[in-house]
């Protein structure tokens, strides 16, 4: 793995964006899910509670227990999560497969509930969510690493408004991953192989 600028170009020889690890599941993200536009809703929802789980985490920690919350989290069904009782609050606060984080896992409950009073009310989560970039990615290219900001105008009012919704762990800077992760902001650095595609 040899570095260059904000990249690096690993034994495949592609270049990625510098903060890739060699860790094989982090550039399968990398290089098929990070800025790539998602629209549909369950992969969204399932993006903003991973994103409020990493709060404070590097983001292939949660990357590694995802499948396991897919199978704990009824597969990111907000209206089974929704439900969740004590009972299975007690049981996911016992399971070393996801971040066990007692706000962290009752957040989750309250965003599944807050997710479904907003597709009650909006008709669509996702073009509510696209809304915050006019329903088109943003294509950034930024040539290093320090011109990707932690947040923007947009993630900022992301962020209000999620919370004036009832959704928790939404705070600005974890808005942006989020809308990186979804692909509504594509900060593939000029110098990534995805940047090119």
């Amino acid at each position: 793995m040899a570095t260059r600028q904000d990249t690096l170009v690993f034994d495949d020889g592609k270049a990625r964006c510098g903060w890739v690890s060699d860790d094989p599941l982090y550039r399968l993200y990398h290089d098929t899910e990070w800025g790539r536009p998602v629209r549909d809703p369950h992969g969204l929802f399932e993006l903003l509670i991973l994103e409020g789980c990493q709060a404070g985490l590097s983001w292939i920690t949660v990357l590694r227990k995802r499948e396991r919350y897919r199978t704990v989290y009824d597969g990111f069904d907000p209206h089974k999560i929704a439900r969740y009782r004590p009972a299975k609050l007690a049981k996911l606060l016992a399971d070393p497969g996801i971040v066990r984080h007692r706000g962290k896992i009752e957040a989750s409950v309250t965003n599944a509930r807050a997710w479904l009073e907003l597709e009650a009310r909006e008709g669509s989560a996702v073009r509510w969510l696209w809304g915050f970039v006019d329903g088109a990615p943003r294509r950034n290219r930024p040539a290093t690493l320090k011109q990707v900001p932690a947040r923007t105008p947009e993630s900022d009012a992301m962020s209000k408004a999620l919370k004036k919704a009832g959704f928790k762990f939404v705070g600005s800077t974890i808005c942006y991953a989020f809308m990186q992760a979804s692909g509504m902001v594509d900060d593939h650095v000029a110098g990534c192989h995805c940047a090119r595609e």
